[in-house]
C-alpha cells in the first residue's frame, strides 16, 4: 500500500472514530451534513497531503456510515419501530399457544 493509501486509511479511521465519539449517528440528517462539512475542513488541515477528491471520498463514506442500509437503531427510524412491534407480537404468541394447549388438556 502506498503512503497516500495509508494516509487515507488513517484519515478514514479517524473520521469513523469522531463520528462515534461525537454521537453523530443520533443527529438529524441536516446536522450530520453540517458536522461532516466541518470535520472535512479539520481533516483537510490535519492531512494536507490528501487531495480534494480524497476528502470528497471520505465525506461520502462518512455519510454512508451515518445512514446505513440497515439503521443503527436511531430513535424514530423505521427499523427500531419494527423491532419494537416484533417484540410485542412475540410476547403475545406464547400466551396464545399456552391457551390452546390448556384447552386440549381439559
Amino acid at each position: 500500500m502506498t503512503n497516500k493509501g495509508k494516509l487515507k486509511d488513517r484519515a478514514r479511521d479517524e473520521l469513523f472514530s469522531h463520528i462515534n465519539r461525537c454521537a453523530v449517528l443520533q443527529a438529524a440528517e441536516e446536522d450530520q451534513q453540517h458536522w461532516m462539512e466541518e470535520t472535512m475542513e479539520y481533516l483537510a488541515e490535519r492531512y494536507p497531503d490528501l487531495a480534494d477528491t480524497d476528502l470528497q471520498e471520505l465525506y461520502t463514506v462518512g455519510m454512508r456510515f451515518c445512514r446505513p442500509a440497515i439503521p443503527h437503531g436511531r430513535p424514530g427510524t423505521q427499523a427500531q419501530d419494527d423491532v419494537q412491534e416484533d417484540s410485542v407480537e412475540t410476547e403475545q404468541e406464547p400466551a396464545a399457544v399456552g391457551s390452546a394447549g390448556e384447552s386440549d388438556a381439559a
